[in-house]
């Protein structure tokens, strides 16, 4: 079953490309069946329903109904494993 993963930061264009690049390297690596879609966080609560999870480079604005990860250690390169290991929970 392929899972749908939203990827989020707070213009949907910058940081989120670099978290974009990394969980496909991270799906193609395990070799996942994951849809990837790129937003503003903004829209996080309108799509939620069709993702089973947020990965975002910003703070929540809000709760969701799925999961939702911080995914800041990609940016910073501090913690990544431990990210790579979170995300990878919930797409299993």
């Amino acid at each position: 079953m392929t899972k749908t993963l939203l990827i989020a930061c707070g213009a949907g264009i910058a940081t989120s490309t670099i978290v974009v690049n990394k969980v496909e390297e991270l799906v193609k690596k395990n070799n996942l069946d994951v849809n990837i879609k790129q937003i503003k966080i903004a829209e996080a609560v309108s799509l939620q329903n069709e993702a089973d999870l947020i990965v975002s480079t910003t703070m929540l604005p809000t709760t969701y109904t799925i999961p939702a990860i911080i995914a800041t250690a990609y940016i910073t390169g501090v913690g990544e494993e431990e990210l790579e290991e979170e995300i990878l929970s919930h797409l299993k």
